[in-house]
């Protein structure tokens, strides 16, 4: 086997809140930018019940641009609505991807319904950058569906991966994406193997939801590790020695330089000036 070489192994950051609807911890931050190239940032909400509520809990408008945020859902509702028009509430195995693109304002509240009765909430986000001929492409939203998922049993009725974009074995995820991007949720059952071949020269991390896991025959992680493995092979290992979830993300790095100032993702310096002047200007659009 080709494996691609284990980099390191990442515990993600004790928990924060985002606005107040979103308990985090973040796995992705400015020193992996090189080694995580297109991704920017993962948030991940571990379960987390929260009670009834007449006042929805989330974050209120703010701007993005420059890249795109990708929202899946496991377990409780959010709802989404922003200045280019998308709209839309996503629950259980549901994934929203907005492109921010040239600027975007957006909002998102647990949904109304999943507030009244409360429940469990388990999410996670990502920022996927743009490469920077794309950076100004008109904002853009994909509401995509659990049923449009593409999925492929594993052998000895080893558990299930869920293609959400890219593709595995042939079958291919519903997202559109700017580059050559793979995200898999996987769920494993006890004593399975999933055997993975990802692009040579792609970054690829393995994101451990819940498990105990032997990656490439050589190194073990558990619950709320990252696993880095460098660009060079074509194949992964995953061994579950329990059930497990997992997040596999893997990409074609974006070889250009990155310049971030909070929620706006440019190439340089200027261009982040040029954005804070765009979103004071009111070019991202209105939104309530």
């Amino acid at each position: 086997m080709n494996y691609k070489k284990i980099k390191q192994v990442r515990t993600a950051a004790p928990p924060h809140m985002v606005g107040d609807g979103f308990k985090v911890r973040n796995f992705i931050g400015q020193d992996l930018w090189y080694d995580m190239s297109p991704f920017l940032m993962l948030d991940y909400n571990e379960p987390w019940t929260v009670g009834p509520t007449d006042h929805p809990r989330g974050v209120d408008v703010h701007p993005h641009k420059g890249f795109e945020t990708v929202t899946i859902a496991w377990s409780g509702n959010v709802a989404h609505e922003d200045s280019s028009g998308g709209r839309g509430e996503i629950g259980p195995g549901d994934v929203q991807w907005m492109t921010a693109g040239s600027g975007i304002l957006h909002k998102e509240f647990h949904a109304e319904s999943f507030s009244r009765q409360g429940g469990v909430f388990h999410m996670a986000q990502l920022w996927v950058n743009l490469p920077a001929k794309f950076k100004n492409t008109p904002p853009s939203y994909q509401d995509l569906r659990d049923a449009d998922m593409g999925r492929v049993q594993l052998p000895d009725n080893g558990g299930e991966l869920r293609v959400i974009a890219g593709e595995h074995m042939g079958v291919k995820g519903p997202a559109k994406t700017f580059t050559r991007i793979n995200i898999y949720d996987v769920k494993l059952k006890a004593g399975s193997v999933l055997n993975l071949e990802l692009p040579d020269g792609d970054n690829t991390a393995i994101v451990v939801m819940e498990g105990n896991l032997m990656i490439n025959n050589e190194q073990q992680a558990r619950t709320g590790q990252m696993v880095v493995l460098g660009r060079t092979g074509t194949n992964v290992q995953v061994e579950s020695n329990n059930e497990a979830h997992i997040l596999v993300l893997s990409g074609e790095p974006i070889a250009e330089p990155i310049s971030a100032y909070g929620p706006f993702v440019m190439n340089t310096k200027q261009e982040i000036l040029e954005a804070i002047d765009d979103f004071n200007a009111g070019k991202f659009g209105v939104l309530n």
